[in-house]
């Protein structure tokens, strides 16, 4: 893995810098702010995801000899620049959404106060990760909503980035997922682990009888046997035989699922197996999952379509300066302007309203005011303080209380915003 994190980033944020470094106004206060202007794929809430994540990675940025040896040799800035990369520390302040957190259309994800020079080298490490764990993130709530109360496992690191795949269980964890497959998020941030076997252990062995006695030697009765190497229904028979009706479970990679899923639990009834867990997998996405709400299925595994957004591999955030300071120290709101891809300038704040238990607007206001409107909960929280973290949001314990969070906000959703059709926001996003 890379030691600096420097370089993740895109050239035009040198080049900035350098002319800014150049022109004197590198060392001008803005603020910059992280945001979406719509939710992808007409989804009715997104989850902001990668905060954590990001803080850790912001730790990092630093300009190593050899980065600033490459900058050098490839006349990407010149020696001014140089030097004050040498010197780098992110010395501003980061505010913004919990991780965790529900966002909508124009939510200030996060807001970056610091000199020009600090801040805009950071947008494409800012976006990259919260673009993607956001985009992770959304869609394993929405799998998690249609799996109800049935667990749901992350299988996805063999159709990822292999660090992708880490940041991915991560979110998916975050959102509502149960565990991951991947070994290393267990490591770095505490995900639960699981996994049994796959095909191969069954074709490894002379036949499927000695497969499952092996496995039920190694792991105990209470293991999960992969049931459709050859025929789903001997697969069956045979492991309730070797390890009697106190089979932990079967798994199931194939076919029509539901109607698999049937036969299955009637089979292990019929064997006496009847507290034995049917685990379905097999290309799964929210769907299929809601799909199998009737069906006698008592969890889930999900790898591609999770690690893929379940479609949409973007939350679409984007990164834009919103405020500066002029000559005299006074906040200047700026804005792009472009059709379909303007922004609000200004500093903002963000509050939730929420009546009875059950969220109704998504309040930002354009203030440096942190008044609580009435019937509202604040959005925005502290993250880095003048170049200080707060290490509260790092680490698997920021995971765990990421988790939390998100299940405190989910409950506030409003029934409609349950539905996984392609709709306007759940709630509307209102100025206050």
């Amino acid at each position: 893995m890379l030691q600096s994190t420097a370089l993740l980033t895109d050239r035009y944020e040198l080049t900035m810098l350098d002319a800014s470094l150049r022109d004197g106004t590198a060392h001008r206060r803005c603020v910059f702010e992280l945001f979406g202007r719509r939710l992808s794929g007409g989804r009715r809430f997104g989850v902001a995801a990668g905060q954590g994540r990001l803080m850790s990675l912001l730790r990092d940025f630093r300009f190593s000899d050899d980065d600033l040896r490459f900058l050098r040799d490839q006349r990407v800035v010149g020696p001014e620049t140089l030097t004050y990369l040498e010197n780098y520390r992110f010395s501003g302040s980061i505010a913004g959404y919990r991780e965790g957190e529900l966002y909508f259309p124009e939510s200030p994800l996060l807001t970056v106060e610091a000199t020009f020079a600090d801040a805009v080298i950071l947008e494409t490490l800012a976006l990259s990760v919260l673009n993607f764990d956001s985009a992770v993130a959304t869609a394993a709530a929405r799998m998690s909503i249609a799996a109800g109360d049935r667990p749901i496992a992350e299988m996805g690191s063999r159709r990822a980035h292999e660090y992708g795949a880490v940041a991915a269980a991560r979110a998916a964890y975050i959102a509502g997922f149960t565990s991951t497959s991947n070994l290393e998020a267990g490591r770095t941030w505490g995900v639960p682990t699981m996994g049994t076997a796959a095909h191969a252990w069954t074709l490894l062995h002379d036949t499927e009888e000695d497969a499952f006695r092996a496995q039920i030697d190694a792991h105990g009765t209470g293991t999960a046997l992969l049931v459709d190497t050859y025929d789903i229904s001997e697969g069956v028979r045979t492991a309730v035989e070797i390890a009697g009706p106190q089979l932990g479970g079967v798994r199931i990679d194939s076919g029509d699922l539901p109607l698999v899923a049937a036969d299955v639990r009637d089979h292990l009834d019929r064997l006496g197996a009847t507290g034995t867990r049917i685990t379905v997998t097999s290309d799964l996405d929210e769907y299929a999952i809601a799909a199998l709400a009737a069906s006698p299925v008592d969890s889930y595994g999900v790898g591609t379509s999770l690690v893929t957004g379940s479609g949409y591999p973007t939350a679409g955030l984007v990164y834009k300066l919103v405020a500066r300071q002029d000559a005299s120290g006074a906040w200047i709101p700026v804005a792009k302007k472009a059709q379909d891809k303007g922004s609000t300038g200004g500093r903002k704040q963000a509050f939730r309203r929420v009546e009875r238990g059950t969220a109704t607007e998504e309040i930002v206001r354009l203030t440096m005011d942190a008044t609580v409107p009435e019937g509202s909960r604040p959005l925005v929280v502290p993250f880095v303080d003048g170049g200080e973290f707060d290490s509260s949001h790092e680490g698997p314990a920021g995971v765990v209380a990421a988790r939390a969070h998100h299940a405190r906000a989910r409950q506030e959703l409003p029934v409609r915003a349950l539905a996984l059709s392609k709709s306007d926001p759940a709630i509307p996003t209102v100025s206050a």
